[in-house]
């Protein structure tokens, strides 16, 4: 009985892993038109606010800014075009505080490993969660090249509350379309991930700080 039910949750586990791994195939030259995170914030704003809806609309690579492309990169994944989806010492540093403070506090994600959390998985922090999203980053990584890993993140990333994606971000924060932003403005926006609904309110000093170093870094990094 124990085998026949071990068996079972096996064979779900790679059907589940099936599933995903046919989401990443067809989204390679597919857009996606929701994603896990999109789900779960527009549950919450509707459970507030029945008649709720996100903001989203889809923008090709080449419609945004290159400003904004080299902030995201310089802000949350320095090393984007230099590693197959980890940065290792990043996470070995991310888990040496966690140790400290016994807690997940500490991420160390590359952009590839928050758009596979973001299109698959929740917001919620557990070992077994990390475990997939490693499963899912490799997948991605596998299947898609460095700019259609950044043209997809740029698009269904979280920038406000229901607010996700660049079309909709540089309009709600700066009133105007994603090929226009400033340098300034991408280094704003860029900042703001690690808590888009918290920062849109009022950006902390330290995230002002952090704004001028990523302008700073700008012009020397690369992009797909």
């Amino acid at each position: 009985m124990v085998k026949r039910v071990l068996g079972w949750a096996f064979l779900l586990l790679i059907l589940y892993q099936l599933w995903i791994l046919s989401h990443v195939v067809w989204w390679k030259w597919n857009n996606p038109t929701d994603t896990s995170f999109m789900s779960i914030r527009l549950q919450e704003m509707q459970e507030r606010y029945p008649d709720a809806r996100l903001q989203y609309e889809w923008v090709d690579y080449g419609n945004i800014s290159p400003n904004l492309k080299r902030a995201v990169i310089a802000a949350e994944d320095g090393k984007f075009l230099m590693h197959n989806g980890f940065d290792w010492e990043g996470m070995r540093n991310a888990m040496e505080k966690n140790l400290k403070r016994d807690s997940l506090s500490a991420g160390g994600s590359t952009i590839s490993q928050q758009l596979a959390k973001n299109l698959f998985l929740s917001p919620t922090k557990s070992y077994l969660r990390k475990l997939q999203e490693a499963l899912i980053t490799v997948m991605i990584e596998v299947c898609w090249d460095k700019r259609r890993i950044l043209e997809v993140y740029l698009n269904v990333v979280e920038w406000g509350d229901g607010v996700f994606g660049a079309q909709a971000a540089a309009q709600r924060h700066f009133r105007v379309a994603p090929a226009r932003l400033s340098a300034a403005q991408a280094a704003r926006m860029a900042v703001m991930l690690p808590n888009p609904r918290k920062y849109e309110r009022r950006l902390p000093a330290h995230a002002a700080r952090y704004a001028n170093q990523v302008l700073r870094r700008m012009p020397a990094t690369r992009i797909p």
